[in-house]
């Protein structure tokens, strides 16, 4: 193997083209990115604590002659934590407790600011303290799509794209017509929720049943922090 094109690398090559069609695109055009790799014969826990040290969701499995074997992503190690593990965690053990929230009512733009300037997947929309929505850089793809898109694709495709796994992290231009949006306007509602006491394995489960890699964590309904594959991942590497 000599890289790794994800969806999200996809999603960001759309927004370059332009009016240029997709088929013309190489993978020789992606930009490379560093791999890193293991082998079968290394742990779960150094998988896990290669992607925690290195930010990343994927580790590529090479033979012993250096040709690919497989990969392990977030998810293969979530499934791990919930199939495998014998101790049992709390969600409020490994839960992040400052999380990064909007109100209803915020501009759209301001959003996609607060994804951006802290390198997250999500903002919690929340109400009085209990949350009632997210907001994901998915969320934004309908309004930010191509023309050429826009003119072509059935809108049902539109709507599936949006809802594809693993796109939640697109670094688009700011468009002004999207000034008058707000929060409600886009956001997933009536979000799935976990409580703090619950353990770690129930929220896998929650994730993997419904495709999501975040969950808004509450005590008596208010939101009191969120949990992630990634606390997964980290979970296992310590």
């Amino acid at each position: 193997p000599i890289g790794v094109i994800t969806e999200k690398d996809i999603a960001r090559k759309i927004y370059q083209l332009g009016t240029t069609p997709i088929k013309t695109v190489k993978a020789k055009d992606f930009k490379q990115r560093k791999l890193f790799t293991l082998t079968s014969k290394n742990s779960v826990g150094e998988c896990a604590r290669l992607m925690k040290k290195h930010r990343i969701s994927v580790v590529i499995i090479l033979k012993d002659d250096q040709t690919l074997e497989g990969v392990v992503t977030k998810t293969d190690l979530a499934t791990v934590f919930l199939t495998k593990g014998t101790n049992s965690i709390l969600v409020s053990q490994i839960m992040k407790s400052k999380v990064i929230t909007a109100e209803p009512s915020d501009p759209i733009l301001h959003i996609e600011s607060l994804l951006i300037k802290y390198k997250i997947s999500r903002v919690i929309i929340k109400r009085n303290q209990k949350p009632i929505g997210i907001v994901t850089f998915r969320d934004f793809v309908p309004a930010k799509i191509p023309q050429w898109i826009s003119d072509s694709a059935d809108p049902k495709e539109v709507q599936d794209y949006k809802y594809k796994k693993g796109l939640e992290e697109i670094h688009s231009n700011q468009m002004s017509y999207l000034f008058p949006f707000h929060a409600t306007d886009i956001m997933s509602s009536n979000p799935i929720t976990v409580e703090a006491d619950k353990d770690a394995k129930f929220a896998i489960t929650l994730m993997l049943k419904y495709n999501i890699s975040g969950l808004p964590v509450t005590k008596n309904k208010r939101l009191v922090g969120i949990i992630t594959k990634s606390d997964i991942v980290n979970a296992l590497a310590n």
